[in-house]
């Protein structure tokens, strides 16, 4: 559609960046934090761990105020459960709360609006060595841990996510990897997993409305659009079928507290379904989202599947070990799309389509978590970085999101990955997505000197101008 009169980015837009704790804070092992499983990793022997990372932990409040200096209205980040509960239950770690409190006030003194995740991918190693989300009792340790969030920084946060990429976890478990001398869960783990998850989300959520009156909570999944490779009906079955699997799956069950109908046959036909206790389903009925937090970063093409075993194909992307499914769907190229030099699919229009799916099915406002470009970032003579294709990559993205807006999409805000340079899960320091350099490689952490790129003083001018300069 092609507008008379365009919509402007609203008057109060978030205009933020994100990063994860595991990948900026550092400090893995101090100040009474536990271990989570991602310390128990096993790392390529050729890419940095996370012991370190952005060392984040001592240098918030330089990096909070680069952050104010670049105009940010908001900052995702989230909270390492095991430096508030080092064992996943039990002890509260009171250096952990005084770490996040100073971070939030620090935040809050430049008029920084902070966004907490309270779980991204780092689950505490003692709750998985009692089964991790197989166990049920999981889903009352995130209830107890969620209370202590709540409790001492409910006053100060009006932005929660729950889980992040709760579906990359159940789809592709291989892509955050498992502790040493662990194994990646069968489908049926996994889905049971997916169910548990979802009903301790659900408490969660019906807890901060009770406790947390002003406090707004939503999922924070990874979503995107499939596209049929040919006008094949056969193909666009087949691109449904995977775009409900991955995404509204997911979602229906976190807005709605149902199974989809397609997802719940696809379970009984392969004998999948998860165990569901009486009462579960009235609890994620009564668990309601304000908000829908949504990462994206591509599309993916869809063909028919061939029903047999050439219909997976290798992966593509970080968070994608293997694409297809037999008897599901196929991976196909998209001709009309561009690709990162990391083999990513980059395609900015399907943000806009995206973004009116998730509005038309839910209705609910949307606030993007992630959406950036990494890249190998050179730091040339006196501190220049020109990180021209993150510029041009974001800048397609906000033209898109924008006419979004002018579809009507209610954008909370933007929160593209990452305010500054993080530990990239797969490619350590070799692939960088922040506004700021970090000056560390994978083992020689130099000075840390953090450094801004071209697209720190874009993304500056950006904000200024409210996206105004945004065609």
């Amino acid at each position: 559609m092609i507008y008379k009169n365009r919509k402007s980015f609203p008057k109060e837009f978030l205009w933020g960046a994100s990063t994860s704790a595991y990948q900026v804070e550092g400090a893995w092992n101090e100040d009474g934090k536990g271990l989570s499983v991602i310390d128990m990793l096993d790392h390529p022997e050729d890419t940095s761990d996370f012991k370190v990372a952005s060392d984040h932990y001592h240098r918030y409040k330089e990096d909070v105020k680069l952050f104010a200096e670049m105009g940010l209205k908001a900052y995702r980040f989230s909270i390492a459960w095991t430096r508030i509960i080092p064992n996943g239950t039990g002890e509260v770690n009171k250096k952990g709360i005084e770490f996040y409190n100073n971070l939030i006030d620090e935040l809050i003194s430049y008029n920084i609006e902070p966004i907490v995740t309270m779980y991204h991918f780092d689950l505490p190693y003692e709750l998985e060595k009692k089964g991790g989300w197989n166990n049920r009792e999981t889903i009352d340790a995130f209830v107890d841990y969620a209370k202590v969030l709540f409790d001492n920084f409910g006053h100060k946060i009006k932005y929660w996510l729950t889980i992040n990429e709760q579906n990359t976890m159940i789809l592709h478990p291989g892509a955050i990897g498992v502790p040493k001398g662990g194994k990646l869960p069968s489908k049926k783990e996994l889905y049971q997993q997916n169910h548990n998850m979802l009903l301790a989300q659900a408490k969660v959520m019906s807890l901060c409305h009770k406790v947390c009156p002003n406090g707004k909570i939503g999922p924070a999944l990874n979503i995107t659009s499939m596209y049929g490779e040919t006008c094949n009906p056969n193909d666009a079955i087949a691109a449904h079928n995977w775009e409900t699997l991955r995404c509204w799956s997911f979602l229906d069950l976190a807005v709605f507290g149902r199974y989809n109908k397609l997802f719940w046959r696809y379970l009984e036909d392969r004998e999948l379904e998860p165990i569901i206790s009486e009462g579960d389903m009235k609890v994620m009925e009564e668990g309601k989202p304000d908000f829908i937090a949504m990462n994206y970063y591509s599309t993916a093409t869809i063909a028919q599947s061939k029903g047999d075993s050439s219909d997976v194909s290798a992966r593509a992307g970080d968070q994608q070990i293997m694409l297809g499914e037999q008897g599901v769907y196929r991976a196909a190229e998209n001709p009309y799309v561009s690709k990162s030099k990391y083999g990513w699919v980059v395609d900015p229009v399907g943000l806009r389509m995206t973004l009116r799916k998730v509005s038309e099915k839910y209705n609910l406002p949307i606030l993007i978590t992630e959406n950036g470009y990494g890249d190998k970032d050179i730091l040339e003579k006196n501190d220049i970085i020109n990180d021209d294709d993150r510029i041009d990559f974001i800048e397609k993205h906000l033209e898109q999101l924008k006419l979004a807006i002018s579809d009507g999409v209610d954008v909370l805000g933007y929160c593209p990955w990452s305010a500054i340079d993080v530990v990239s899960t797969h490619q350590g320091y070799g692939k960088r997505y922040g506004f700021i350099y970090v000056n560390r490689d994978e083992f020689n952490l130099m000075d840390l000197r953090r450094i801004k790129k071209k697209s720190f003083y874009w993304y500056k001018d950006i904000i200024k101008t409210n996206g105004d300069n945004i065609e």
